[in-house]
């Protein structure tokens, strides 16, 4: 996958912890979390597996997105996911 910015959502375990990120590489980004190159959160609650995300034009649009998601509710996140990712599969082989 080429530069474009996303929003994604990445969790432990089907409604395990989840985290809400956003970037302007997600192959490369999702690398890095799974590989433990990003020091923090996820790596402390080993939340890797790329649930949902969403493409976007420009980063603008892709952060304010980002900034709504941690807001929202959790079960709102959830029912996010399991509109397009019912069986909660890690989507990173989809986004390399």
């Amino acid at each position: 996958m080429q530069k474009q910015p996303a929003v994604y959502i990445l969790a432990n375990a089907r409604n395990g912890t989840l985290y809400v990120g956003v970037t302007s590489n997600l192959a490369k980004r999702i690398w890095e979390h799974k590989n433990d190159k990003v020091a923090g959160f996820t790596k402390r609650y080993n939340v890797y597996q790329l649930v949902w995300y969403e493409l976007h034009e420009n980063m603008e649009s892709a952060i304010v997105r980002e900034k709504r998601l941690k807001d929202w509710k959790r079960i709102w996140k959830l029912d996010l996911i399991e509109e397009k990712n019912p069986n909660w599969e890690d989507l990173y082989q989809s986004v390399i």
